[in-house]
């Protein structure tokens, strides 16, 4: 159970970097408008949940 829950936290880290790298032309232009998109958050936190499932 355990490598299937480190499995799947790096597929939502990998999917996460994808979609930021996608938005980023997005997330520039909402940055200039005033708005900020937090995909930068959203891959941080799948990292650290993966890191310590990985180092558990």
């Amino acid at each position: 159970m355990e490598r299937i829950t480190r499995t799947t936290l790096l597929v939502m880290y990998q999917l996460s970097l994808i979609a930021g790298i996608a938005l980023l032309p997005i997330a520039l232009l909402t940055e200039r408008l005033g708005v900020r998109l937090p995909i930068d958050q959203a891959i941080m936190g799948l990292k650290e949940s993966y890191e310590q499932r990985k180092s558990a």
